[in-house]
């Protein structure tokens, strides 16, 4: 062996072995042994046992970012978020890492902290730099809402939402319709208006608020002014104070369960019993709905379903197999001992 194969060999064992190295080590080029790894292209059959041959002596195994360059096919999306803690978010999540692990694929998960343009810039170019086959985004919140108008189109882009919207594709989680029959449910209990306790709305007007602004509308009953909670559930508390000094407030539909829970904590602090004075429903099926007291009624919504329909969608777009833009599912109601027919409150 010559001093320089002795000398290569040696920086070899301190180092995972490349592909140049086995082009090296096989006597062909680069793009040869790539043909051999992807059989993209035919090879002789006296170079591709050179090439294996290579590969056995050096214990070669492509890296994931190796096998990117060599194939021109990442197998890594991104999902892009507002948020990962929350139960509505991690759910989506954990459904969409499901189903792309099923397939093969990784999940990058990038969160967008806020809706400003410098740190929606910044999280998008980073997710951007990676070797990506497609991205996911949850546009539950405006965050999400501006990532997916930075995104490039060279990408297949997949949004999740509660809403939707044309020139997308999407999975969607029809929010308006389930928020429309709560507030049926509610006005048919006998209550002559439902207040409503709203989450930060992805947009101007979220489903939630739209189909429970309907409802009221096609009973011709009055529609009570919005009353706002940010993502904190103690932000119910409050509302749940001000509830309980109104006497036209004897039905309550909250934006999500957490919100509730507040809002039932709020009305209990002033003297008031659920459902016994005030009926209140939220939103999402939270697991811990159903072991709150009373047990809440609410919507349910597959969360991690969301989440593997819309990487399903990621899929089709990729592997060239579906023409879909769109994917919907109704969300189901869920009624317990947080409702029931109003009682004059004095």
């Amino acid at each position: 062996m010559s001093t320089r194969e002795a000398a290569g060999r040696a920086g070899m064992n301190s180092r995972n072995p490349t592909i140049s190295d086995v082009a090296e080590r096989a006597g062909v080029s680069v793009p040869t042994v790539s043909r051999v790894l992807t059989g993209a292209a035919r090879v002789s059959p006296a170079k591709r046992e050179q090439v294996e041959a290579a590969i056995a002596e050096l214990n070669y195994r492509p890296s994931a970012a190796a096998r990117v360059l060599v194939s021109r096919k990442s197998q890594t999306i991104a999902v892009i978020a507002g948020n990962t803690s929350r139960y509505g978010y991690a759910e989506t999540i954990r459904g969409i890492e499901i189903a792309a692990r099923a397939e093969g694929y990784t999940v990058m998960i990038t969160v967008v902290e806020s809706a400003d343009e410098d740190e929606v810039d910044r999280a998008v170019s980073a997710t951007l730099t990676q070797a990506l086959a497609g991205v996911i985004v949850l546009k539950f919140d405006p965050p999400g809402v501006a990532a997916l108008g930075r995104l490039s189109t060279d990408l297949p882009v997949v949004a999740l939402s509660g809403t939707r919207e044309t020139g997308l594709r999407q999975a969607v989680l029809d929010e308006a319709s389930a928020a429309e029959e709560l507030t049926d449910h509610l006005l048919g209990l006998g209550h002559e208006t439902v207040h409503h306790v709203r989450i930060p709305p992805s947009r101007r007007v979220d489903g939630r608020t739209t189909g429970w602004r309907r409802a009221l509308r096609r009973a011709k009953a009055p529609i009570p002014p919005l009353l706002d909670a940010t993502w904190l559930p103690r932000s119910g508390v409050g509302i749940g104070h001000a509830l309980a000094e109104d006497p036209s407030a004897t039905a309550v539909f909250c934006g999500n369960d957490e919100i509730a829970m507040g809002v039932m904590r709020g009305l209990a602090e002033k003297g008031l019993r659920v459902p016994e004075d005030v009926s209140v429903a939220g939103f999402d099926d939270h697991p811990l709905a159903e072991l709150w007291s009373p047990p809440l009624t609410t919507v349910e919504q597959d969360f991690a379903g969301l989440g593997r329909r819309g990487f399903q969608l990621l899929l089709e777009a990729l592997d060239g197999t579906g023409v879909r833009l769109y994917s919907s599912e109704r969300p189901r109601l869920v009624f317990r001992e947080s409702t029931a027919a109003p009682k004059a409150r004095s």
